[in-house]
């Protein structure tokens, strides 16, 4: 064990994990009253953050319930020290660069105080505020990311899934001729293969698309038939189909750049299995500008969440026009939206709900902190598969990146799970002009 450390907390770290003050083992932790203050103006609403802010309050409320003093309370055995601070202390140094009167410079000198007093000890701002992070660095604070929940290795979401060469043509013949697949112990991979990992297997004279099943660890043949009128135009395409139509697999993570066909492909799947769940549900997070949500806007709920959802709706008008309009496969979409088993709405309305029997997909999840994640997949119920679609690179959160954004983090923690499956789609279909724009551009 090292030398105990100090840590200073900004709002958005708070906001983005209102646990987080478990994760700091037995190092100290300061509150400055400014971000006590920034809490209170989030308390309201149905958003998230409101939500985190609501119960990091009753988390400080009850580990304080005993009373707090100037020598802090104590977060148990094992863990450290949790200060509030109140005495708040003018650092010349920090007003002087930063004249403006906000809670940022004030959590800046609260910072740069307790550097000075609590020396030799080390004290360190952790923020998720990347503009905080320089200002506490010009001004010679130690300053950190929130690092908890971070992802390390984000390759897996820069290439496509792997190709194995050099195989056995008997062996692709034999995938070729069983529906079920051959066994994996077969092949002999140089590392072992994560649970319905998706690949392309080649030898001298034939090739096959592939997927590990993990459920009877076969090595199976991959189809490339349509779903729904949308025909996959890529290998990738084709894994993503297979994962999607597989009921055995619960959660399913489908990244890549834009235009490359994510929420699409979802979209399809779902509705060619619309007979086999009892609602097709379509979610996409609001991430509000200039700090207003949706109530700033004028008109009902559905009229407010309306431009939001619009990218769904264009999915949607995709698929309908594969076929004719007066087409039964049309107006089955229709009469699934008229009876509700077909519903498009934003994220935050289906907090607290238990989605049983139904096929939820979640699109722009990158820009969820994983805490939503955790919060939206334990809303599942029997018989329910969840979707999420997202760019890790294409994030709107001020406060997320390629690291810490949920999607990221679910696939990392969840690739090595049988119920769980993660596709990765590298090449744009939408045009060769948006193909062109996302590579160069």
């Amino acid at each position: 064990m090292g030398a105990k450390k100090n840590f200073v907390l900004d709002t958005n770290v708070i906001l983005h994990d209102y646990k987080c003050i478990e994760n700091f083992k037995e190092n100290d932790i300061y509150i400055p009253i400014a971000v006590l203050e920034e809490l209170d103006k989030f308390k309201k609403g149905s958003d998230q953050l409101n939500y985190n802010a609501r119960e990091f309050i009753r988390e400080l409320d009850r580990i304080t319930s005993n009373g707090l003093s100037q020598d802090g309370v104590s977060l148990g055995a094992g863990r450290g020290t949790l200060f509030i601070v109140t005495d708040e202390k003018k650092q010349k140094k920090v007003t002087d660069a930063f004249p403006e009167k906000i809670a940022d410079h004030r959590i800046l000198s609260c910072a740069y105080t307790l550097d000075d007093e609590k020396k030799p000890a080390k004290t360190t701002l952790i923020t998720k505020d990347v503009n905080l992070r320089m200002k506490a660095r010009a001004l010679g604070i130690h300053v950190e990311d929130y690092f908890t929940d971070k992802v390390v290795n984000v390759d897996i979401f820069k290439s496509a899934q792997e190709t194995y060469e050099n195989i056995d043509p008997d062996l692709i013949d034999k995938i070729y001729a069983t529906h079920d697949g051959i066994d994996a112990s077969l092949f002999d991979f140089s590392a072992s293969l994560d649970p319905n990992a998706c690949f392309i297997l080649k030898s001298i004279r034939n090739s096959v698309l592939a997927r590990y099943n993990p459920f009877n660890g076969k090595i199976k043949k991959v189809d490339k038939g349509n779903n729904y009128g949308i025909q996959p135009r890529n290998a990738e395409q084709c894994f993503a189909f297979e994962v999607l139509n597989d009921p055995e697999i619960k959660l399913v993570g489908i990244t890549g750049k834009a235009g490359t066909g994510k929420t699409l492909l979802a979209l399809a799947s779902a509705l060619k299995q619309a007979g086999i769940y009892k609602q097709i549900l379509l979610a996409r997070p609001i991430v509000s500008l200039a700090n207003k949500d949706i109530g700033f806007l004028p008109g009902t709920e559905k009229e407010k969440i309306a431009p939001y959802m619009q990218p769904l709706f264009d999915n949607l008008n995709v698929i309908k026009s594969q076929f004719s309009p007066q087409s039964n496969d049309v107006k089955m979409i229709d009469e699934l939206q008229k009876s509700n088993r077909l519903v498009i709405e934003a994220l935050a309305f289906i907090r607290g709900r238990s989605l049983s029997e139904t096929f939820c997909i979640v699109d722009e999840a990158q820009n969820l902190t994983p805490h939503e994640i955790k919060t939206i997949i334990t809303r599942t119920g029997e018989g329910t598969k969840m979707v999420f679609t997202g760019d890790i690179q294409q994030i709107d959160s001020p406060y997320l990146d390629a690291q810490s954004n949920g999607l990221a983090y679910m696939v990392e923690r969840m690739k090595k799970q049988e119920l769980f499956a993660h596709i990765n789609l590298m090449k744009g279909e939408r045009s060769r002009l948006a193909e062109l724009a996302s590579d160069l551009l």
